[in-house]
This record gives structure tokens, C-alpha cells and sequence, in this order.
């Protein structure tokens, strides 16, 4: 079978002269040929286009004419024919000349041209005009400069790039502000070291990453912390960021600081919720207020009608079931005395009183309202402001909210009592304004409150207790003589830790009452027994005799009431108590007290033989039943 013919080949003229017909035709390149001097030896129609000659101006011309006159006196034409000689090529880049003057940035290639005996015969030079590309360029690298500086220079938010592995990349002005690190400091880290210790643990930083890498964006508030361990509330945004092939190669972060604007928004949030507890606690104080002006009205028609009654009758069963009636009106005007004091309409008469000294004196009766195996702390500061009170008020409000510290530690625990002076901002406690306080408040360890009770708790009639075992209007009475005082009571409590109740009240300008009654010990007098009733009949007693009285229910805690107040230079002690008796009480207290005079009471003919003593040696003694009279005797006896 015969092969197919193949055309015959084109004799070299031909082809020749079809390449030279070629390159005379390209338009878009300048491709011409140079001798090996320099010299232009050819022209097409791409080079006339862009340089603006033609051929007959042009060929046997050096063709250092189209550079600049820097370029020729830096010798750059003959550097490049140099390197395409040496090295085979010279490519480049730069500005060239054109006919008229004007410039063109160009690209440059030269190939050295060499004969079959490897002797150099010319240069091939070819020229594209890439102006409008380096004008394109140019204006992306500039956008991009302008875009790094405003990246850079912006304060107020911290926007850096971070690596797909969440390595930090660079770092702005604002992320050095905020943060505290320098560039060196961070650039090749990784970002979760801005995160706490508990985010870092429950490995928020990598899902912060995942889901702006699975979502494209990630966008979140939280605590960030700054190079000094401080923390700050941050706004932050994750943005990922991908090639034209759609591959992740890393995330763009905007971080700012909010801190302010979040405190704002808890100010906020708590004067709406101060705003309403106030109005809701005013609504509900008119309505009490009403109900038990109200009820006590009526209170008074059956108590009137009932003293009628038992003035006409004789027979024994009406006069205990009138007894029975009485008793239970007494009983509603006690409850309508809670609902009156909750709704601040109660009489109040207040004096200037340093709260010291009516917890002090009031101390025993405190005591007696906790139990065995409750630890019981008084702690008072020194020196307090005196405060404007009713005493006998604040003493029922003090022991109300020991009742009820007691009431949450029945397994046992702690009750602890403290004073101090405090300076309060503006709505840091309810609506108290800015200014000096004293507080007082009572702890326990007991078993504490929830939120949402704690915010209940000083409603009327609201009782976390039993049926049966209280009526709801204890904390309310107190926080209603607090308001009426002028102050203000604050609830902390935690389920399991325990509950502190403080209650505040301003403070009054001047010296303390204690200060301006440091040299006035001598009036200051100790009562202990252990019988509630005879403590206070003998507490007011010395109270109308011009002293002030510190009063306790046994030899242990008198121990430590004396060990804690100073200028106590008198003691009446009963001799027959549990524990420690009077006698030995008194001993114990004048080596505590160097100079303490000891007054020992009891109903015993032979009160030594009943504490099982020896003598009464060192002591006055005052037989009971005594009256002022015989107190006064004694009184002088001392001196």
C-alpha cells in the first residue's frame, strides 16, 4: 500500500520571508533586531506603534535612544546587553523613551543571537508597553496601603489576622491599646492567650474558630484579658477568609472593648429593677397601710366591746371565753403594728443614739435568741457616728433578724453581728444617695436564699417557714423601720452559704457619741443574770439612775462583754447562775479589770453556801427583793 504524499518543504527564502512578514505585522510587542554594537538593524509595526518611529528614522540608530537620561548615564543599555551576552537573557522591567517625549513603563527581553560557530551576530529584542498594567498595580498597591494604614491606625478596635491554625499573623494600633501586647509580643501566638483560664478549659477559643470556618462568621461577648491579667468585656467578630478556590487560608478578628457600655447597661438594668422594687414596695405599703388602719378600727370597736362585756358578767365560762377574745384582739394589734411599721406609718421616736451602745446593752436579750450550739459573735467597730433611731424599734428589728439567722441554722453554725461606718455612691444600696452610713448586719451559716426569694423576702406575708411557724412580717417590720429611719436594708445570700442582712442608716455629721463620752466610764454599768425578766427590770432600773447599761445573761458572756468594752467600772452580778456563778464571775472580771467594783445580788439567805463558796470577801452584796433605795446604799457604800 502506497504512504500518503507529504507536501515538499518550503524553500528557506520562503519561510523566511513568511517569518519576516510575521513579526512586521505583531502590534502588540515591539520586536526588532539590535547589531552587536547597539544599533537598531530592524523595525516592526508593534515598535513603531509604541515608540512612535518609524523605520527609516530608526534603524542604524543606537537603541540606548529610548531610555531615560538617568538610565544612560547609570549605563543601563549596555548593562543589559552585557547580561544577555554573558547569561543568555536580560529581562526587565523600567521606564522607556518614546519618540514624542513621553514614558511607557516597559517589559524588556533580550536573547543574544549566535551563528552555527557560536559567534555573537546580534540581539533579539522584544518590548511590550505594560503601562496600563503597572497603572493597575500600582493603584491595588496603594489601596492596599491605604487600607494597612487605616487598619493600622485605628484605636479603638483590635483588628488583626489570624492563621487557619488560629496563629496571630500582624497587629493593629487599637489591638496594642486594648490589649496591652506589643507586636513582638504576639505575632506567631496563639489567640487564645487572650481568653481566661475557664473559656481556655472549656475550649472556647477553637469553637469560636470552627464555627466561623463551618458558618464564615463568628460574633460573641464575653471576659478577655489584657498582658497586665486584667479582664475586659470584649464584642468580638471572626470573619473567615478564602482564596478565589474557596480554601480557608485564615480569619480576619475584630475585637473592641465594651466595658463601659456594659456597666452602663447593668446600671441601667438595676435602676429599672430599683425603680420597680420601690414602686412595687410602695404600692404594696399603701395597701397594707390602708388594711391596718382599717383593722385596727375595728379592732378597737371589739376591744371596747369586749371590756363592756366583761364589766356586766359574773359567770366564769363568759369571762374565759371573753379572755380567750382578748387575747386574740391583742394578738391582731400586734399584727397590725407589723402591717403599720412595714408600711412606714408606725410612731417612731427617733433620738441621736450610737448603735454600740444599744446592741451592747441590748446583747443578752440577742443571746437569748439564738441557741445552744450556735457560735454568737458581736463584733463593733469603734467610734461610730451617731445615727437618728428609735431605739426600742431598732432593738425589736435587731432581734428579729437574729430570730430568723437562728431560725436558718437549726444543725448549729455561726451568728455574728458587726457594725461599721461606710461611704456609699449613689444607688449602691437601693435608693440611698451618696453620702456616710453605719451599718449593721447579721450574719449566719445556715442554709441561705435564692435569687428570686432573696428579691421576695421583705414582702409582707412572704415566708419561706412552715405553716404555722411564722407569719411573713418579720423582715418586712425591719425593712420598714429602716426606710422610715431614712435608711435602707441590703439582702446577700447565697443557697448553702448562708444570708447576710445589713441594714443602713445616715450617718449624723460631728463627733461620735462615744468619742465625746470617753471620759464619762464611770456611769457605765454591767448586769448579768441569767432570768430574762429580772435582767431587764434591773437593766431600767440603772437606766433611771443615769447609767448606761451593758447587759449579759451569764458569767461567760459578761467574760467576754468585758473583754471587748471599755470604761466599765461597775458590775451587778445574781450569785446563783448555771456554769460560772457570781462569785466566781466576779474574781475572773476584777483580774480582767483592775479596779472593778462588784456588786453580787441574790434571793439566798446564805447566797455563798448556795454557790458553793466559801465567802463573798471582796464583794458588796445586795439581798433581793431590792428596791432603788437599797441600789443607792450601796451605791454610796462603793463610793
Amino acid at each position: 500500500m502506497d504512504e500518503p504524499s507529504k507536501p515538499a518543504p518550503s524553500p528557506p527564502d520562503e519561510e523566511a520571508e513568511r517569518l519576516r512578514l510575521f513579526i512586521g505585522s505583531v502590534t502588540d510587542y515591539a520586536i526588532y533586531m539590535l547589531a552587536p554594537d547597539g544599533t537598531v538593524a530592524s523595525w516592526n509595526a508593534g515598535a513603531q506603534r509604541f515608540k512612535g518611529y518609524t523605520a527609516d528614522e530608526i534603524v542604524g540608530q543606537h537603541f540606548s535612544r529610548f531610555y531615560s537620561a538617568e538610565d544612560r548615564a547609570a549605563g543601563v543599555p549596555e548593562g543589559a546587553l552585557r547580561t544577555a551576552r554573558e547569561q543568555g537573557k536580560f529581562e526587565a522591567e523600567g521606564w522607556r523613551m518614546r519618540k514624542d517625549g513621553t514614558r511607557f513603563w516597559a517589559s524588556v527581553v533580550i536573547d543574544p543571537i549566535r551563528n552555527e560557530q557560536g559567534k555573537l551576530v546580534g540581539f533579539a529584542k522584544i518590548t511590550r508597553d505594560i503601562s496600563d498594567k503597572r497603572a493597575t498595580q500600582e493603584a491595588l498597591r496603594e489601596s492596599e496601603e491605604r487600607f494597612r494604614l487605616l487598619v493600622q491606625g485605628v484605636t479603638d478596635y483590635a483588628i488583626y489576622m489570624l492563621s487557619p491554625a488560629g496563629l496571630i499573623t500582624n497587629w493593629n494600633a487599637g489591638a496594642r491599646r486594648i490589649k496591652g501586647f506589643e507586636h513582638d509580643d504576639v505575632v506567631g501566638t496563639h489567640f487564645s492567650r487572650f481568653y481566661t483560664e475557664d473559656d481556655r478549659a472549656n475550649g472556647l477559643p477553637m469553637r469560636a474558630l470552627d464555627e466561623a470556618g463551618s458558618k464564615g462568621r463568628f460574633e460573641a461577648e464575653g471576659w478577655r484579658v489584657r498582658k497586665d491579667g486584667t479582664r475586659f468585656w470584649a464584642h468580638v467578630v471572626i470573619d473567615a477568609i478564602r482564596n478565589e478556590a474557596g480554601v480557608l487560608v485564615g480569619f480576619a478578628k475584630i475585637t473592641r472593648d465594651i466595658t463601659e457600655r456594659r456597666e452602663a447597661a447593668l446600671a441601667l438594668e438595676q435602676a429599672r429593677e430599683a425603680l420597680f422594687r420601690s414602686q412595687k414596695m410602695e404600692a404594696i405599703g399603701k395597701l397594707t397601710g390602708g388594711v391596718a388602719h382599717d383593722f385596727n378600727n375595728l379592732l378597737n370597736v371589739v376591744t371596747n366591746g369586749l371590756s363592756i362585756l366583761r364589766a356586766r358578767t359574773r359567770e366564769p365560762a363568759d369571762l374565759r371565753m371573753i379572755d380567750a377574745m382578748e387575747q386574740a384582739a391583742g394578738r391582731g394589734a400586734l399584727l397590725t403594728q407589723q402591717l403599720l411599721s412595714f408600711a412606714r406609718q408606725q410612731t417612731l421616736n427617733p433620738e441621736a443614739r450610737d448603735l454600740n451602745r444599744v446592741i451592747a446593752s441590748f446583747e443578752a436579750v440577742l443571746r437569748r435568741g439564738s441557741r445552744a450550739g450556735i457560735q454568737f459573735q458581736v463584733q463593733l467597730a469603734e467610734a461610730l457616728p451617731q445615727v437618728m433611731i428609735d431605739a426600742a424599734k431598732f432593738e425589736t428589728a435587731l432581734l428579729n433578724l437574729v430570730v430568723n439567722a437562728r431560725d436558718a441554722t437549726p444543725d448549729g453554725g455561726t451568728i455574728a453581728i458587726a457594725t461599721g461606718r461606710v461611704d456609699l455612691q449613689a444607688g449602691e444600696v437601693g435608693e440611698l444617695g451618696a453620702g456616710s452610713y453605719v451599718a449593721i448586719s447579721v450574719q449566719d451559716s445556715g442554709a441561705g436564699m435564692s435569687a428570686d426569694v432573696a428579691a421576695r423576702a421583705i414582702e409582707p406575708f412572704f415566708t419561706t417557714k412552715e405553716v404555722g411557724k411564722g407569719t411573713g412580717l418579720g423582715l418586712s417590720q425591719v425593712y420598714g423601720m429602716v426606710r422610715q429611719s431614712g435608711g435602707d436594708l441590703s439582702i446577700r445570700s447565697r443557697q448553702g452559704q448562708g444570708t447576710t442582712i445589713t441594714m443602713y442608716f445616715p450617718a449624723l455629721s460631728g463627733h461620735s457619741e462615744s468619742s465625746r463620752h470617753e471620759g464619762d466610764s464611770a456611769d457605765k454599768v454591767l448586769i448579768v443574770d441569767d432570768q430574762p425578766d429580772v435582767l431587764e427590770v434591773t437593766c431600767e432600773l440603772f437606766r433611771s439612775l443615769g447609767f448606761e447599761v451593758v447587759a449579759a445573761n451569764s458569767g461567760e458572756d459578761a467574760i467576754d462583754v468585758l473583754k471587748r468594752t471599755p470604761g466599765i467600772h461597775l458590775m451587778l452580778s445574781d450569785v446563783v447562775m448555771p456554769g460560772m456563778n457570781g462569785v466566781q464571775l466576779g474574781r475572773k472580771a476584777q483580774e480582767l479589770v483592775p479596779g472593778l467594783k462588784v456588786i453580787l445580788a441574790s434571793g439566798f439567805a446564805n447566797p455563798a453556801v448556795a454557790a458553793k463558796e466559801d465567802s463573798l470577801q471582796g464583794f458588796e452584796f445586795l439581798p433581793k427583793p431590792y428596791r432603788v433605795g437599797d441600789v443607792v446604799k450601796r451605791l454610796r457604800t462603793l463610793g
